[in-house]
C-alpha cells in the first residue's frame, strides 16, 4: 500500500513521512513544489499510484475550502481510494472559531466524494500556546474562563501514523487532545513557572480584541480566525478530553508542561533580551 503524505516539508507532514519511511512503510511525499492544492491536474499527477492520502489541511486563507475541495478531487482522480483528513476538534457548520467552519466543509466534501476516509480532528497545537502570550508576558483574548484541550505535534504524528497503517479505521473520527483542560489563566501560569517572569491574561471584551490586534494590519479574515479562537474557548467548543490518543498510540499524550520543558524555543519571546 503506497501512502501519501502531503504537506511532506512541514512539522506534522515532514515527520510522519519520516516516521512511516523508518518503519518501512511505502510513502510517498507530496509537497507545494510537486503541486498546490488547487492545481487539480498537478495533484493528480503527483498522487497517481497512491492508495491511501493523508491530507494535511491548507494554509488559512479566503480561499482555502475550494483549494481542500480541489485536493479531494485530485485524489479521486489519482484512484486513491482512501484519504485521512487533519481536521480539526469540533468542526461545524456554525461553529465559533471561523476556521473550523472550513474544516467541516472539507469533511462533508470528502464524504461526497466515495473515498474511504477517516477524521482526526486535533485540539489546538501545544506548540502555539506559548505564542499567545506577547513580548511583555501578556495574553490577550475574550476566552473568559473556558478552557482547550491543546495537544502535542508527536501525538497527532503518532495517531496518524497507526491509522494510515491500518484500514479498520474507515469511517471513524477521533479527537486528538492532550490529557487536560487549561485555561488562559492555566497556560499564563505555566509559562511563568518555565521561563521566571510572570505571565498574566487579560480577558479582552470582542471589541477590545480587535482594536488591540488592528496594529498587525491583517485582513479581516484572518483577524476574525484570531479573535474567534478565544470566543470558541470561552463558548465551550474546545473543552473536553479525550482517550482517543492514547488508545490508538498506547501511550498517554503529552502533557503541557512536558512540552514547554523540551521546547525552550516555543517560549524564548518571553526572556530578557541578551546584553
Amino acid at each position: 500500500m503506497t501512502i501519501a503524505i502531503t504537506g511532506a516539508t512541514g512539522s506534522i507532514g515532514g515527520a510522519l513521512f519520516r516516521q512511516l519511511s523508518d518503519a518501512g512503510a511505502d510513502v510517498r511525499p507530496i509537497s507545494r513544489a510537486d503541486a498546490s492544492y488547487a492545481d487539480t491536474s498537478g495533484l493528480t499527477a503527483a498522487l497517481r499510484g497512491t492508495e491511501t492520502v493523508f491530507l494535511v489541511s491548507g494554509r488559512e486563507s479566503l480561499h482555502r475550502v475550494l483549494e481542500h475541495e480541489s485536493a479531494v478531487e485530485a485524489i479521486a482522480n489519482a484512484g486513491a481510494k482512501r484519504v485521512v483528513y487533519l481536521s480539526f476538534y469540533g468542526a461545524a457548520a456554525d461553529c465559533t472559531f471561523t476556521f473550523g467552519r472550513d474544516h467541516w466543509h472539507t469533511e462533508q466534501r470528502i464524504r461526497d466524494s466515495g473515498l474511504e476516509f477517516t477524521f482526526l480532528r486535533d485540539n489546538f497545537y501545544q506548540k502555539i500556546l506559548p505564542f499567545f502570550a506577547d513580548r511583555h508576558g501578556v495574553i490577550r483574548g475574550p476566552a473568559g474562563d473556558g478552557v482547550l484541550s491543546a495537544v502535542a505535534d508527536r501525538d497527532v504524528v503518532d495517531v496518524a501514523a497507526a491509522v494510515l497503517q491500518d484500514t479498520g479505521h474507515n469511517g471513524a473520527t477521533y479527537d486528538l487532545t492532550g490529557p487536560a483542560d487549561l485555561s488562559m489563566r492555566d497556560i499564563a501560569a505555566a509559562l511563568s513557572r518555565v521561563s521566571g517572569r510572570e505571565v498574566t491574561f487579560v480577558n479582552e471584551t470582542v471589541e477590545e480584541a480587535y482594536v488591540s490586534r488592528a496594529h498587525f494590519g491583517a485582513p479581516k479574515f484572518e483577524v476574525d480566525g484570531w479573535v474567534t479562537t478565544y470566543l470558541a474557548i470561552a463558548r465551550g467548543e474546545t473543552a473536553g478530553v479525550s482517550g482517543d490518543v492514547a488508545a490508538l498510540t498506547g501511550h498517554k499524550p503529552q502533557d503541557f508542561d512536558a512540552f514547554l520543558a523540551e521546547n525552550p524555543a516555543t517560549w524564548a519571546h518571553l526572556l530578557p533580551a541578551a546584553g
